[in-house]
């Protein structure tokens, strides 16, 4: 896949102060293992005093394992939004739970009364927000079941994820930069799924990949030509963020 930007150059418009990214398919490579090569980049932009964000389905465990792991100092939007992680000025650690996980139960036990053959993830025991399917089900399928009831149906390639109509990774993002007088427009900000898409329409300078989803690429400014953690670099080299 050829790579396009929008304003037919990749030299951003704005100062960029923050990497946001997504993890699996951007950090990993194609099996979701972590890759080296965006290990090296997210340390070393950190060691710069750039600021990397996660911005992922994870739940808040699993990514903040990872936040610690890489040495990271930007907020984490876990959960696909439904749950914000973030340091006060005191160092102190804050989670906040920002959708009602009770009407995506009741949700999910509309789809398996419909029969559906809807199976929860097996990191669905540790959400606080929202509910993780395995992707066995057709999104067009859920949305057509649920109706508007209150909950968003959102696929990120890896699960389908059940939220309070409102939530998403966008507004959780939006909550987490205000603490530092941001917004996304000061962001690259890089994903390749659908859950991704309003993330990289509002930032500074949105990175999709070759292995993203159609609605992903259409929404980045800059589609790389690599796939997974190399198309990661490519995309940051491409925001003029990374030498």
């Amino acid at each position: 896949m050829r790579h396009r930007s929008r304003s037919g150059s990749t030299t951003p418009v704005r100062r960029l102060r923050v990497v946001v990214t997504d993890v699996d398919g951007t950090l990993t490579d194609a099996d979701r293992r972590l890759d080296p090569r965006a290990v090296e980049v997210v340390r070393a932009l950190e060691a710069r005093g750039i600021p990397v964000a996660l911005a992922t389905g994870n739940v808040l465990p699993i990514a903040l394992a990872l936040w610690r792991s890489l040495g990271l100092s930007g907020p984490i939007v876990a959960e696909n939004g439904g749950i914000l992680y973030h340091q006060n000025q005191d160092g102190a650690d804050v989670v906040e739970r920002l959708t009602d996980r009770r009407l995506a139960l009741a949700a999910f036990r509309k789809l398996k009364a419909a029969g559906l053959p809807v199976r929860r993830l097996f990191t669905d025991r540790w959400r606080e927000s929202e509910v993780a399917l395995e992707p066995n089900v057709s999104v067009a399928a859920v949305r057509r079941e649920l109706g508007d009831g209150g909950v968003e149906v959102e696929s990120t390639g890896y699960a389908l994820h059940l939220m309070e109509t409102g939530g998403g990774k966008l507004p959780a993002l939006e909550r987490a930069l205000s603490y530092r007088g941001l917004t996304p427009a000061d962001c690259v900000i890089l994903g390749d799924g659908d859950n991704d898409v309003a993330m990289l329409r509002a930032a500074g300078f949105g990175v999709s990949f070759a292995s993203a989803s159609a609605r992903a690429r259409r929404a980045a400014r800059y589609v790389t030509r690599a796939e997974f953690a190399a198309g990661f670099v490519e995309g940051l080299k491409a925001s003029g963020i990374l030498d």
